[in-house]
């Protein structure tokens, strides 16, 4: 029972590994940041200076170990454009990053439960139709074009929400549906599947035959078993939707995790951006890592499988 989370957190472990020294070498494939940083008077003992203080006169072999020994400490280093720990800046704008995901997820839930539903009941039908057209369009619109449509309607035509920034409620509503709108398709699909297999189930036959009303058929006991396959879904959705925002979070100009990021990139902030995309890695390699293990407990045949092979 032991051996196989202790296996998947060393492949894990690996996995972080081989993420940290890509990210460190694409890092630096964008230049040197002291031709951004120094003003262009600067002479060459200018440069020599700070190479040696941000440690960028050494090897990149030298370089990767001494920023693998630091992380390994906690020390993910300090940007070098903002002078401040990076870990600390990520977990600064973490929790606007954590707003607007838990906004597009609520938009989403709000628009594809009641849809997928009323799809399923209607099967073939004119919601079913237009429930499958909202799908396409949700999976074929590009989440950055549609910020930028909402933005010019409802911001720049009739000018009922902000364009960018983040304060009131109202500020969330255009990001938060420009984010959710793809997840809207997929999770709109799902609970239509489910509720297909569940509305041909024999407990629901039962509930029709004693009289129970259509209306508490569908919303309480086919809904309820039905949501699993969904539930399951938005868990992968949380991490998506977190990494997913870098691209609305620079449309709508939202501080949070996203924008910190294209703004490293574009100043070659090299502690900066590995430790953005450390911390996303993490996240995905930790969502994964307790989802098999808890597969494992669950269904012991995996673990059984998983040995073997």
């Amino acid at each position: 029972m032991q051996r196989y989370p202790l296996q998947r957190f060393l492949q894990s472990a690996l996995t972080l590994l081989v993420i940290s020294l890509i990210v460190f070498l694409l890092a630096r494939l964008s230049g040197d940041p002291l031709h951004i940083m120094l003003p262009e008077e600067a002479t060459a003992e200018d440069y020599a200076s700070a190479a040696k203080h941000w440690g960028l006169d050494k090897p990149l072999p030298a370089q990767y170990l001494t920023f693998l020994g630091n992380a390994l400490r906690g020390d993910l280093g300090t940007s070098i454009r903002l002078r401040e720990p990076a870990l600390g800046l990520v977990l600064e704008r973490l929790p606007a990053t954590l707003q607007l995901a838990g906004a597009a997820i609520a938009v989403s839930l709000l628009i594809a439960i009641p849809i997928g539903v009323l799809s399923a009941v209607q099967r073939d039908g004119g919601l079913d139709y237009a429930g499958k057209i909202v799908a396409l369009l949700g999976q074929s619109m590009p989440s950055f074009w549609l910020g930028i449509v909402l933005i010019w309607i409802f911001a720049v035509l009739l000018g009922w929400l902000p364009a960018s920034g983040r304060g009131g409620p109202e500020h969330y509503v255009l990001p938060a549906i420009a984010l959710g709108w793809y997840q809207v398709a997929a999770v709109m699909r799902l609970v239509r599947s489910s509720m297909l297999d569940v509305l041909d189930s024999e407990y629901v036959k039962l509930a029709r035959i004693k009289g129970v009303a259509e209306r508490g058929v569908v919303w309480k006991h086919c809904l309820r078993n039905a949501a699993i396959p969904p539930l399951t879904y938005i868990g992968f959705v949380v991490a998506v939707l977190l990494t997913g925002s870098v691209v609305i979070e620079t449309v709508f100009s939202w501080p949070g995790i996203g924008l910190l990021a294209i703004d490293a990139v574009r100043y070659r902030d090299f502690p900066l951006v590995q430790t953005i995309v450390l911390f996303y890695a993490a996240k995905f390699v930790l969502i994964n890592l307790a989802i098999d293990v808890a597969y494992v407990y669950v269904d012991p045949r995996i673990r059984y499988q998983r040995q073997g092979s």
